[in-house]
């Protein structure tokens, strides 16, 4: 068994080029593209930050001193890259009694039991890569042993106030919910400093989507037009990574469809508002793996291994990813609340 798992086929190379094939099922921000992916060589990576503002220039005499502006002030903030890592193996005994002696079917049954495995832990690595993201999304990035990311401290910002989408009023004010997307979008590119932006997009919970629907300006923007089939429709998005998704205020609502186990991704009572179409908004680095034959070089997504038991009994298949995901300009995110 050990030669055949010493050849080409097992190797670190023909291993991770396995784990990194297409084959799962794409995540939601993953499929938007709202995540510029950028391989490093090292394990930490610097983010500049840039100070300058636009002033109002007063008239000066003619040939006298004019207005002076302050330097653009720069700075940078190091950030350490995660590491995640699976642990796993085939024994002996998974393999014992495949082949006849001098067969070549006991190394296809590996290659297959290997690639399940490997398809087990891309999803598992693939899952947490989502999870950092909308995290990154909010601002908060927590990962799976309760430790955080706080984006608004790591910058130095304060986060906005919650919007309170007032969905449970039976008698809401008429015009107020569109008034209150627009004070959404202008204080969204005050934020961004006049970067322009192309969009809004807002991943919201089951139950503050529910009542989005409900709401009566909604469904008065909606009936008497052919826009009126989006209150028709099944709860079914694009590829089924999210329940439905519909356009109101200038914000494209969508019913986040996302969790493991018992952790939702998103609150339900909540929805996360961020921009579309500003270049650098939203960064995924991914750093090489801790192995000697990667070190010092760009990283992969994802990376897999497969090293003898001392024991003999079996080998050891681990995977591997490296990964930051992170939000550039934080103070442009937002959240909404039910009520």
């Amino acid at each position: 068994m050990l030669d055949i798992f010493r050849s080409n086929l097992f190797g670190v190379i023909e291993l991770t080029d396995a784990i990194n094939s297409p084959i799962f099922r794409p995540r939601r921000l993953a499929s938007l593209g709202l995540f510029q992916e950028t391989p490093v060589a090292t394990t930490t990576v610097m983010i500049e930050m840039r100070g300058g503002q636009l002033v109002l220039v007063a008239p000066s005499p003619r040939g006298g001193p004019g207005q002076t502006i302050d330097k653009v002030k720069r700075n940078g903030r190091p950030f350490s890259i995660p590491h995640f890592e699976i642990n796993d193996g085939v024994m002996a005994e998974e393999v014992q009694g495949v082949r006849a002696f001098g067969s070549e079917d006991q190394v296809m049954f590996l290659q297959d039991l290997l690639s399940e495995r490997l398809m087990l832990h891309r999803e598992s690595h693939e899952v947490t890569i989502e999870y950092s993201r909308i995290g990154a999304v909010q601002g908060l990035v927590t990962y799976a042993d309760g430790t955080q990311l706080n984006l608004f401290t790591e910058f130095g910002v304060a986060p906005e106030p919650e919007a309170n989408l007032d969905l449970a009023n039976a008698n809401p004010e008429p015009g107020g919910l569109r008034k209150l997307c627009a004070g959404l979008t202008r204080k969204m590119g005050g934020n961004l400093d006049g970067i322009p932006f192309s969009g809004i997009r807002a991943v919201c919970g089951d139950d503050l989507f529910d009542a989005l629907l409900q709401h009566p300006e909604v469904r008065a923007t909606f009936l008497n037009n052919p826009a009126a089939e989006q209150l028709r429709q099944a709860y079914i998005g694009p590829n089924g990574e999210i329940w439905g998704q519909f356009e109101f205020g200038g914000i494209v609502w969508e019913n986040y469809r996302g969790g493991v186990g018992a952790t939702k991704f998103v609150n339900d009572d909540k929805a996360n508002l961020f921009p579309i179409g500003v270049p650098g908004l939203f960064r995924t680095y991914f750093a090489p793996a801790d192995y000697i034959e990667t070190v010092n070089r760009p990283g992969q997504r994802t990376y897999a291994k497969q090293y003898e038991m001392p024991n003999g009994k079996g080998i050891h298949l681990d995977s591997q990813t490296n990964n930051l995901n992170i939000c550039t300009r934080p103070k442009a995110l937002m959240t909404a609340r039910r009520a």
